[in-house]
């Protein structure tokens, strides 16, 4: 699950998938208890635990959280944990190159907007998705139907 990211060589990858490794020795604990605030405690830092936050609050008052990258995405495999009617709210901008965000894609069931091969962060793939989104609730909040068109003929 651990991606080269940006500009990482090989000695770099193996060194980031060693600590990785590490991590969930040291957490199996928490990930054996299926406590996803266990888990966050474990192995999350202050971003993931506010991202964690973010999801819930924004299910909560029911806008939708557009979720970008690695981080954002491990947040909201907690959020959804913590609140299951949270993914309710998510769109995915884009799926990453990095293994861990396709992981993290499959099990929360979202489809990213855009697969551009990217792996940028910034936010990057939620700025790109952003006017899909909003062009799509134009479109369901503007677009004519047949009857107010005034079509008669359905075919």
């Amino acid at each position: 699950m651990t991606g080269r990211g940006t500009g990482v060589d090989d000695a770099m990858l193996e060194h980031k998938i060693e600590v990785v490794a590490c991590a969930l020795r040291r957490a199996a604990p928490a990930v054996d208890s299926g406590d996803a605030i266990a888990v966050l405690t474990e192995l999350g830092g202050l971003e993931i635990a506010a991202l964690t936050g973010f999801v819930i609050a924004g299910a909560a008052a029911r806008v939708p959280v557009v979720v970008d990258g690695v981080i954002a995405l491990a947040a909201t495999c907690v959020a959804a944990r913590v609140v299951p009617r949270a993914i309710d709210f998510c769109f995915a901008g884009h799926r990453s190159t990095e293994p861990a965000a396709n992981i993290a894609l499959d099990h929360l069931g979202l489809q990213p907007l855009l697969d551009l091969g990217m792996r940028l962060g910034e936010g990057t793939g939620a700025c790109l998705a952003l006017p899909l989104l909003e062009a799509s609730a134009r479109i369901l909040r503007e677009m004519a139907t047949f009857d107010s068109a005034g079509v008669t003929e359905k075919t």
